[in-house]
């Protein structure tokens, strides 16, 4: 056991010192400065300078192109023999999403596509959410590639699209089968490289509500849809959801995030729309959340005698890895012994594409990442650069703790 460590030591020491400040700032803003702002997307952009800089090392990756554009990415160490029961090969699975959100309409006080460094702080749309957990497990490959480390088992890297939309990559990802083979995964979202081993799951519906129109000053030959919609929002003011509170995520919530109707003052509203968001906990099940605010709706319209409707537009599931799970007990250890972080798992109240993957592939899933999860969406959107280069050398440690090394 002591010759294994000290070739574990060894191994990570090697690939370790490889990690250069400038040459890993020179790559985050590589990404930065490629666009890939979501609509439309477009992060084959992304994925094509990221293959180009892979090829010169001589590392595998493929691109599978799932719309005009728009590619995911794959990265692979194929590591050198199967380990485990039965000579099973672990397969570690680094997962990041390419895209990022628009720019927003306030102004910016640095270029958003610029990529400019201040001090410790390196501003740019997507730094933090999430091109620098992207570029840093890339770089950690990279790394591992170049000090000739070899991994018992694989290590993949996966860049996948249209996270910040409905999670388009990763459902093409699962659809395919592309990583079946992924025995545990960490998602490199901003955490500020604290370690998640839970989040919230989404479901978002639009509600329509029909009535009839009429004119303003006769509104009793009308059915007016926005005064049965202000009704619907009290109904859900008033919502009890069924649910045991999660000890790291708390309880549910709902955002009634937007609503329109009407066409003029002087005209009884026919119709009005609503779209409310709704942040679950693990255990909750969505298909009865649906049933219940159907039921809410279809209430309130015969109350008011008119017409109701209702959409699911986000079902994401609630994600979680016990901090009992080796996998998880790994990652603490793994922070605690090489970069001295003795903290525990914590949750988040976001979604990843863990909500896509988790359902399908049955494995532990941690988030994990250096971007400042606060400044996810913001204006004038940094990460901090000492976080950056902290979580390099992290992902480098962790694939070599979990993968083991020759």
């Amino acid at each position: 056991m002591e010759y294994r460590s000290n070739v574990m030591v060894k191994a990570v020491k090697k690939a370790t010192d490889l990690i250069n400040e400038e040459e890993a700032i020179e790559f985050l803003i590589e990404l930065i400065k490629t666009n890939s702002m979501n609509p439309p997307g477009k992060e084959i952009k992304v994925a094509e300078a990221i293959q180009r800089r892979f090829k010169k090392t001589g590392i595998d990756t493929t691109l599978d192109e799932v719309a005009e554009d728009r590619a995911n990415l794959f990265v692979t160490l194929p590591g050198e023999r199967g380990t485990g029961e039965k000579n099973i090969q672990k397969v570690l699975t680094y997962s990041g999403h390419l895209d990022t959100v628009p720019l927003g309409n306030e102004e910016w006080h640095y270029d958003p596509l610029g990529g400019v460094r201040d001090g410790n702080l390196l501003f740019g749309r997507g730094a933090s959410d999430m091109k620098g957990g992207v570029a840093a497990m890339l770089l950690a490959l990279e790394y591992l590639h170049r000090a000739d480390v070899k991994l018992k088992g694989k290590l993949r890297f996966v860049g996948s699209v249209g996270e910040e939309v409905e999670c388009f990559g990763a459902k093409e990802i699962v659809r395919k089968g592309q990583i079946d083979d992924t025995t545990a995964m960490i998602i490199s979202e901003p955490s500020a490289n604290q370690l998640f081993c839970a989040h919230k799951g989404d479901l978002q519906f639009e509600i329509i509500v029909k009535g009839k129109t009429a004119h303003g000053s006769m509104p009793e030959h009308g059915i007016n849809s926005i005064q049965a919609m202000c009704n619907m929002i009290n109904e859900l003011n008033r919502f009890s959801f069924v649910y045991d509170e999660h000890y790291l995520l708390g309880g549910p919530t709902i955002n009634i995030g937007t609503i329109e109707g009407g066409i003029k003052p002087n005209v009884v509203p026919d119709k009005c729309i609503m779209k409310i968001d709704i942040r679950t906990v693990p255990g909750q099940s969505h298909e009865h959340i649906f049933t219940q605010v159907n039921n809410l709706l279809q209430n309130t319209c015969d109350s008011y005698g008119t017409y109701g409707e209702i959409t699911v537009l986000v079902d994401m599931p609630a994600v979680t890895t016990s901090e009992e799970d080796p996998f998880t007990k790994l990652a603490l250890k793994t922070l605690n012994t090489y970069l001295n972080q003795d903290m525990p798992a914590k949750g988040v109240k976001y979604f990843t594409d863990g909500s896509v993957f988790y359902p399908h592939l049955k494995v532990p899933i941690l988030v994990y990442g250096p971007g400042e999860p606060t400044m996810a969406h913001q204006t004038n959107e940094w990460i901090e650069v000492d976080k950056y280069l902290e979580s390099i050398r992290f992902f480098i440690v962790f694939a070599a703790e979990y993968l083991g090394v020759e």
